[in-house]
């Protein structure tokens, strides 16, 4: 009995030691999470938020190597200091070293080694893998904006190799090598890729001398040279191991100047001791990792959420020197004061998840994120929208740094100038940029304005509630008038009749309208995915569709639709459940969206299907583009129990949590824990809550019970609570006062154009609203408007102006072109549209109505990798005087001028006479976009004109995509 109780007495000890033991967290992260699928990340070493993210390359091109690494490859081309995490468009990936023995290769089919997962190890700032070519051990860690190399040569080697590529990836701009020493060299890179001139500078040293080495320009080695510019630079160095066997190089980057890419080395990593370097990058991990500990779960599920915690950790990056020296968004050099200066700002992405998280659990960090906002609007003229090394990328949509702002002023991150804020959103709002001119003229952005106009409308009206409730919040009513008003302006594209988001050209719905098309009227995605983001005015949606009834009807048939996804390709969508989306961030807030109309249970099983099947721990295991953190700070969230639907607004909606505990250190020392008692794999259903020990019916926590610190105590079951959250009070809301707006009219035909006459209709409104409207010529004044009362019948082209009015309110005005097409030809287009680009079917093609460069209107037909060929049928013969097309370039997008065009005539359809050839004379390096006619004056009588429009061919070698097929763009066969 006394052996048993000793042994129980050790075996208690034993756990109350292994359990007091501070976790290593960053041993829990399995960095190649991403690295296959889409996920687009990479393995190698980095510390939070660093500078420097140190890693292996295994792919120079193609979407799926926007990270520079793919877990499907074999062949590795070496070590880069900077790497983007999980984009969708690549870049980075700046100074390649390779170690090697034996002679030097310059081309990186040469000199890259094979590698077998099985010798990869990674964790959170560390990397390792054996190069199998010449059987070579190589691991980096990091620290902020330095990294150091360790090389393992097999025993007996007398010199370690190292290659140095200074052209590797993108387009070199310029670049420079220089040898300063026997132990140092410098250098710098200026590329373009989607950073159109982005500054990497560095400086290396070496533990041992150089013995001997050499630099090259072009592939050719140049002897005797000590330093090197050119667009191709590379160099190698030879350094004599001397039984050691192991080489070490530290390298230092700047944004700014080789004398600060040497001030970051020596500040940042003083000796060579390998180890203790990766030790301070593990503990740098352990503490922001550890500012969220959970209990329960999975082992699987515990490295899952500690590897999205990394994930959201790895951007924004610092892009300050130690020195205070950064690259602002004018490319001129500034010093910051009083904050660090970041860069990488996905914001169409973080804003969503990323940034609300954040907020959280690190708020000095996110005030310095809003200060580098500011200072990017003072020194390039704009708050971010895609910054990437001081470059503006203008992806994506919207303004969303607006809502990273409020969403932080709102949460008490106050250290920043209000006013100057303030005067940063208004001034980017308040530009033309992007269809804002359009949109704040009608209410909304037409296609023919700009494209993907119906995603930008539902957008930037988000992005203007977020204006109006800042500027309430310090005291500028003015700008909140406006800017509430605008925040309704989404509900111009609201269609009563389908319950969507619709697309409009001009005042008319874009027809056919199929909601699960992806098309140029939305970004990355269609219109389920948009028709629910309002996110402002959520309590205002559920109205649109007739109450919670209908609410909850069309959107959970979102999640249980059979309609297949159409139109473009569109890699980003994934992750379908129905049309519901996980891979791409439109639909990441839908799922909370049940608990707005009081059926919380289930946003729970969708959430706990999500986190279950979405997010798994193999590399593959991001089922979309991790996008700088958002995919992964919507799992770190939603695995605590709650997310903020509306950022910038003060609550979280609940969900379900993944594990059995959840603590959230705090920065003011106030812990907020949550509990899932009795959770198991299939209780997930929450039954009931207590918040620090009162009973919680709300489905929604605020802002401050989180910053206050407490325990919200949930009990699971895997039964759902069907009145759990049913009661008003008990749901989140938003929503927007609608005493001083009235939504546009909306035109109820189905085309603006017509032969001989056509009667105009507008849809029903409500009826204490009028429509008025009045008809006038083309380029003629306006007459006074009338109030509608029935349709009205036209005979001519003309332009119907309307709006809406409500007592004194009244809506924006319309305008919209009704077109009297002529009515003597037919068409038989022998070719294959491209479905994407069909301009609304083969009668645009004779309609008289000549398209503009705006392509995106839809106004075009695209003819993908073929010729184009048609035969105008003109009723009966006819002198023919004039033949020819109307035909649009822009090279970026793969649109390239026809090489020429073939008439030929007949009057039977039957026996074909040539008439004429037209032959293009611009070439593609005009990049457009523009448009032309190849015609000609030609003297036949002929009933049938056909016309082979000969493709452009192959994209030139100076685009990006050199080599592939090209689109033909056509909107007019003209026949006179």
């Amino acid at each position: 009995m006394k052996r048993l109780n000793l042994t129980m007495l050790v075996w208690i000890c034993c756990w109350a030691m292994a359990w007091s033991q501070p976790v290593n967290y960053a041993k829990m992260v399995n960095p190649f999470i991403g690295t296959g699928g889409h996920g687009h990340t990479y393995p190698g070493a980095s510390v939070p938020f660093g500078m420097m993210q140190l890693s292996p390359d295994t792919r120079l091109e193609g979407w799926d190597g926007c990270g520079g690494y793919h877990y499907s490859d074999s062949l590795m081309y070496g070590f880069s200091h900077t790497h983007l995490s999980g984009t969708g468009v690549a870049d980075y990936c700046d100074l390649l070293l390779m170690p090697f023995t034996g002679a030097v290769q310059w081309k990186n089919k040469d000199y890259a080694s094979p590698f077998r997962h099985a010798t990869e190890k990674a964790n959170a700032g560390y990397y390792e893998v054996q190069l199998d070519k010449h059987n070579i051990h190589a691991a980096v860690t990091t620290s902020v904006r330095s990294g150091m190399h360790q090389y393992r040569f097999p025993a007996g080697t007398a010199n370690g190799k190292v290659l140095i590529d200074l052209q590797h990836r993108d387009e070199v701009l310029e670049s420079s090598l220089e040898i300063v020493n026997a132990y140092e060299l410098r250098g710098m890179r200026r590329s373009k890729s989607w950073a159109a001139d982005q500054h990497v500078y560095f400086y290396i040293r070496f533990e041992k001398p150089m013995a001997s080495y050499g630099i090259a320009n072009d592939d050719v080695e140049q002897a005797g040279k000590k330093t090197m510019t050119g667009k191709n630079v590379k160099a190698w160095l030879s350094f004599a191991l001397n039984g050691t066997e192991t080489l070490r190089l530290k390298v230092g980057i700047s944004g700014v100047s080789m004398a600060n890419a040497k001030l970051n080395l020596d500040t940042e990593i003083k000796d060579w001791n390998f180890n203790a370097l990766r030790a301070k990058a593990e503990a740098a991990w352990n503490k922001e990792l550890g500012k969220i500990a959970v209990k329960g779960g999975t082992k699987d599920q515990q490295t899952i959420f500690y590897t999205a915690l990394y994930h959201t950790m790895l951007a924004p990056n610092v892009y300050t020197d130690v020195n205070g020296d950064y690259r602002g968004t004018d490319l001129k050099v500034h010093k910051a004061t009083n904050f660090t200066n970041y860069s990488v700002f996905s914001l169409w992405d973080t804003h969503r998840a990323l940034h609300p998280l954040l907020s959280i659990i690190d708020r000095k960090r996110t005030l310095d994120f809003v200060q580098t906002f500011l200072k990017q609007h003072q020194h390039g003229g704009m708050l971010p929208v895609w910054e990437l090394s001081g470059n503006e990328t203008f992806c994506m949509i919207g303004y969303h740094s607006v809502p990273v702002i409020v969403d932080a002023y709102n949460k008490g991150i106050k250290g920043f100038d209000t006013q100057l804020a303030l005067q940063a959103m208004t001034a980017y709002a308040g530009s033309n940029r992007f269809g804002l001119d359009a949109y704040r003229k009608h209410g909304f952005i037409g296609n023919e304005k700009d494209h993907e106009s119906a995603s930008k409308t539902v957008e930037y009206a988000y992005d203007d509630w977020c204006i109006a409730e800042f500027a309430k919040s310090i005291g500028n009513k003015e700008v909140y008038n406006d800017y509430y008003q605008r925040a309704h302006y989404y509900r111009n594209l609201f269609d009563p009749t389908s319950k969507h988001i619709r697309g409009k050209m001009q005042g008319l719905w874009y027809n056919p309208f199929k909601p699960g098309e992806v098309n140029n009227f939305f970004t990355e995605g269609n219109s389920w995915h948009y028709s629910f983001s309002a996110q402002q005015d959520i309590s205002g949606l559920i109205n649109l569709h007739g109450g919670d009834a209908a609410f909850l009807q069309q959107l959970n048939l979102m999640f249980t639709t059979t309609e297949p996804m159409s139109g473009r390709d569109q890699a980003d969508v994934t992750g379908l459940i129905g049309q519901y989306a996980h891979g791409n961030e439109p639909s990441h807030h839908i799922a909370y969206l049940f608990n707005y109309a009081g059926q919380a249970w289930r946003t729970q099983e969708l959430i706990h299907r999500i986190c279950t099947e979405f997010y798994t721990n193999q590399p593959d295991g991001l089922i979309g583009n991790e996008d700088c953190g958002q995919m992964s700070a919507w799992f770190v969230m939603s695995a605590m129990g709650f997310y903020q639907v509306t950022p910038g607004s003060n609550q979280y909606a609940l969900g379900t949590p993944l594990f059995d505990e959840v603590k959230v250190s705090l920065e003011n020392g106030k812990q907020f824990v949550i509990k899932a008692n009795g959770r198991t794999a299939n209780n997930f259903y929450v039954q009931s809550a207590t918040l620090n020990g009162k009973a919680y019916s709300p489905t929604f926590i605020r802002h401050s019970d989180i910053a206050n610190g407490g325990v919200l105590d949930m009990q699971m079951s895997n039964q759902p609570n069907l009145q759990r959250g049913v009661a008003m009070q008990d749901r989140p809301a938003t929503q927007l006062n609608d005493d001083a707006f009235v939504t546009v009219p909306s035109l109820a035909n189905s085309s603006n154009k017509f032969a001989g006459s056509t009667q105009v209709e507008f849809q029903p409104v409500a009826n204490s609203v009028t429509i008025y409207y009045r008809i006038r010529k083309a380029g003629e004044q306006g007459g006074s408007y009338q109030p509608y009362q029935q349709p009205f019948t036209i005979t001519e082209t003309v332009d119907v102006d309307f709006y809406a009015q409500k007592g004194q309110v009244k809506s924006r005005e319309v305008s919209q072109q009704v077109y009297r097409i002529p009515a003597d030809k037919d068409i038989t287009v022998l070719s294959k549209v491209n479905t994407m680009y069909s301009g609304g079917g083969n009668g645009m093609l004779i309609d008289g109505i000549l398209g503009t460069d705006h392509w995106r209107g839809g106004e075009w037909q695209s003819y993908f990798d073929s010729n184009f060929e048609a035969i105008v049928d003109l009723r009966q013969s006819k002198n023919v005087s004039f033949v020819g097309v109307h035909v649009l370039q822009d090279v970026s997008p793969w649109i390239v001028y026809p090489k020429e065009v073939q008439f030929a005539y007949s009057n039977d359809g039957q026996s074909w006479q040539p008439l004429t050839t037209v032959a293009n004379t611009i070439d593609a390096t005009v990049k457009g976009p523009e448009v032309q006619t190849l015609g000609a004056n030609v003297t036949a009588n002929a009933r049938y004109i056909k016309v082979t429009v000969v493709n452009g061919g192959l994209l030139p070698t100076w685009h990006e995509s050199a080599g592939k097929p090209s689109h033909l763009f056509i909107d007019e066969v003209i026949v006179k």
